[in-house]
């Protein structure tokens, strides 16, 4: 059963930074695209960024410059948020999909990935 475990999160001052980590486990797989999508109050949820197998990274206008995805290890990725604004308030939660489907067109949508995690809170106060 694949699971994905989600790490960091929490409270910050405008400006400030914080680091999600996200781990998968539960099956092997040789290609993937894992990342993050996040959720406010009242609203869709959207696309932030996500990482390839190939190590390609995308990311939604909204967080470039700003946010920088990793990989950690072939497992785990991260994201490094760095001059976070109130508006980055959100759930955020981690994407998987493990069998390499989708292109550089459909890695912005949900529909593309099949694995979850439960979502982690990152508030960014004024």
């Amino acid at each position: 059963q694949v699971q994905l475990v989600e790490f960091g999160g929490g409270l910050v001052q405008a400006g400030g930074s914080l680091r999600l980590s996200c781990a998968v486990s539960g099956r092997a797989f040789s290609r993937y695209v894992m990342g993050w999508f996040r959720q406010a109050p009242g609203k869709e949820r959207e696309f932030v960024s996500v990482i390839t197998w190939t190590s390609s990274t995308y990311y939604a206008d909204s967080v470039k410059g700003r946010f920088t995805i990793s990989r950690d290890n072939w497992y785990t990725v991260s994201l490094q948020m760095n001059s976070l604004k109130p508006e980055d308030t959100a759930v955020y939660y981690c994407a998987a999909q493990l069998d390499g489907i989708g292109s550089s067109s459909t890695y912005y949508t949900r529909e593309t990935y099949d694995y979850w995690g439960q979502g982690t809170q990152v508030t960014v106060s004024s």
